[in-house]
């Protein structure tokens, strides 16, 4: 039942009970009917202002059910548009937080190989410190190396001038001796003085040459019988036997000698290392 039928429900009652008090009144009291009358009329005049006024009310209450229901409908579209408007921001922050976790899963990815190729870095920086003290301790052995050489080198050049010394001076007794040997009539030839003869059937090997190819060292010497003025033959037997050349002994050691080349080599050949020597190989007529 609606607001408006309520209302008439309530009128008709007011008005029955209204006819009913004055049907009870009359027949009760049997007044007179003109005063009756005129009191029922002004009752009748009372409950139609009265009507007027519930009409009026009805009409007012009416038009505010009608505006209620217009603010409610409007309400309910503002409610509706604001949950058209809440669907749109909960589907767009749906969409956000789905963007957010792919990005955070990208992220951890990300930082999962970061952390991957930061130990793998790391692992190689420390190989890498390892290898660099390996290198700094080899490095520092060298040092150790290059001056313990160094002191070497200090040590020969000073035992070279030694030998420069004792040579020079052993070269001015030698020219001392042999000048008083000429002034005394005699040679001063170390083969004719030491009465050099052949050289023992021996074999040995160049251990060295110089760059001009004409002075050389060999493996043997004065412990297998070689003197100074021997001569000696070198030739070498691979590729395939062939003859090189002719050396004489210019000095002796035990366990080496020193040779110059006497005149060219064979057809210019040059002398290896590993050549041989002897005395008893003679070249081809």
């Amino acid at each position: 039942m609606t607001f408006v039928g309520k209302i008439l429900v309530i009128v008709i009652m007011v008005f029955a009970v209204c006819f009913l008090a004055l049907s009870v009144t009359v027949f009760n009291t049997a007044t007179n009917w003109s005063d009756a009358y005129k009191k029922a009329k002004d009752e009748a005049d009372k409950t139609s202002a009265k009507l007027r006024d519930a009409k009026a009310e009805t009409e007012v209450r009416v038009k505010e059910l009608a505006k209620a229901k217009a603010d409610h409908q409007a309400q309910v579209d503002q409610l509706k548009q604001q949950i058209t408007t809440f669907d749109g921001t909960i589907a767009q922050l749906t969409k956000d937080i789905t963007d957010a976790r792919d990005k955070l899963e990208t992220a951890q990815q990300n930082a999962k190989v970061a952390g991957d190729e930061a130990e793998a870095r790391r692992l190689e920086a420390e190989k890498e410190r390892e290898l660099l003290v390996s290198v700094q301790k080899q490095a520092n052995d060298f040092k150790l190396q290059n001056l313990e050489l160094q002191d070497q080198i200090r040590q020969f050049k000073r035992d070279l001038e030694v030998a420069v010394t004792n040579n020079k001076d052993l070269r001015e007794r030698v020219a001392a001796f042999s000048s008083s040997l000429r002034e005394h009539g005699l040679t001063d030839d170390i083969r004719q003085i030491k009465g050099v003869g052949s050289p023992p059937d021996v074999e040995g090997a160049i251990k060295r040459v110089d760059a001009k190819n004409k002075i050389v060292e060999i493996t043997i010497g004065s412990d297998d019988g070689l003197v100074p003025g021997h001569e000696l033959y070198i030739y070498r037997l691979k590729p395939k036997p062939e003859y090189v050349g002719k050396i004489r002994i210019q000095s002796a050691d035990p366990d080496q000698a020193v040779g110059e080349v006497e005149g060219r080599t064979y057809l210019g050949r040059k002398i290896q290392e590993g050549d041989i020597v002897s005395p008893t190989f003679r070249p081809r007529s």
